[in-house]
């Protein structure tokens, strides 16, 4: 019993911070005697670090903020009730929440979206031209040349811009740009979870490119959303408006006619009560109709103003304006880099080398 405690005295003492302090003051010895052979390591890790900081493609990053303004939900007492839980310490609109697409955190979904941003892709590079936006990422990033060598594809690949179909394999291609951008290249964030700021950002190598990208993704998002909050209403005042029409003419005609039926009273005979009859029910119906045209009329400015109150407006606080910021990894960083990396891995595998 007493070999055995002795055997775990022996154990813990083996894992003391003392001996763990020992273990890296010897290692440290051993390999301020191999400085040389870590010396040549970092003099290649620099070297390999200037070079892939030579070869590596410069990327522009554009970068948009811009602000949503919801439609403003509830009356006055709402806004009082709000305030006054402001004052301790409850936010009850972000307890209550919004309805709108564009509400909240869901802006950095619809942005997001795979469709808009295949969307803004087949949108005109340059001004009045077929060439996409689509066709200016494949040309930076080389990719026509590849797809045209590769056993796959084997051909030209173009996305113009008023092109209605595309076929399986453009689709797939398409499909491919969409998701590198998706995944890799494209930033939307909310910097203040309390405020209804937003920042996208867009980071490819050709600056241009990104600037057009950033605008467009979020000028189709807007439109997106403000014709798919409003569409009901839209449509209402649509039919409104084209009863409102069709009355108002018709109201028109009758008016002609109730006075054409007054007129002809002037020099009647009195013993004839037919043509008084017709002026009668003629200025009755002009009423009738002036009535119904004008609770149209108004319930048309009404829905009017309810479209004009729910349409949200999307401000751009900052556009990103050329030049744009330029990412290239420096010389100097890349060497730095490129020698740490080198001189860790060799001194790992010396010092595991030295255990073995």
């Amino acid at each position: 019993m007493e070999g055995f405690q002795e055997n775990i005295n022996t154990d813990e003492q083996e894992f003391t911070f003392r001996a763990l302090l020992k273990k890296w003051k010897a290692t440290f010895l051993y390999l301020r005697k191999l400085w040389r052979v870590l010396l040549v390591a970092a003099l290649f890790g620099a070297l390999a670090g200037i070079l892939y900081s030579w070869l590596k493609p410069v990327t522009y990053t554009a970068r948009l903020s811009f602000v949503v303004e919801e439609s403003k939900q509830g009356g006055g007492g709402g806004s009082i009730v709000s305030a006054l839980a402001g004052q301790f310490g409850f936010d009850v609109g972000s307890m209550a929440g919004s309805s709108g697409m564009l509400a909240g955190d869901n802006v950095l979904e619809l942005l997001k979206s795979r469709s808009l941003i295949k969307k803004t892709l087949l949108t005109p590079y340059r001004d009045s031209s077929n060439f996409s936006l689509a066709d200016q990422y494949a040309t930076a990033y080389e990719l026509k040349e590849k797809w045209l060598a590769s056993s796959k594809v084997g051909r030209q690949v173009d996305f113009p811009v008023n092109k209605v179909q595309f076929t399986r394999l453009e689709d797939s291609l398409l499909q491919r740009l969409v998701k590198i951008i998706f995944e890799d290249e494209l930033s939307i964030s909310k910097p203040d979870k309390k405020l209804n700021f937003f920042e996208l950002t867009y980071t490819s190598r050709d600056e241009k490119l990104s600037q057009l990208f950033c605008q467009r993704l979020l000028n189709i998002a807007t439109d997106f959303y403000i014709e798919t909050k409003t569409r009901r209403l839209r449509n209402n005042i649509d039919r409104l408006q084209q009863r409102a029409d069709s009355l108002g003419e018709l109201l028109d005609r009758k008016t002609y006619s109730a006075a054409q039926a007054t007129q002809g009273l002037i020099d009647i005979n009195p013993t004839y009560s037919s043509s008084a009859v017709s002026a009668e029910i003629s200025s009755r119906n002009k009423m009738i109709q002036g009535t119904i045209y004008g609770e149209i009329v108004k319930n048309l400015e009404v829905s009017k103003t309810s479209l004009i109150q729910e349409t949200p407006t999307v401000q751009v606080v900052d556009n990103p304006e050329l030049p744009l910021k330029r990412n290239r990894l420096l010389w100097i960083v890349g060497a730095i880099i490129g020698a740490a990396i080198t001189t860790f891995v060799m001194g790992f595998y010396l010092t595991s080398q030295k255990e073995g």
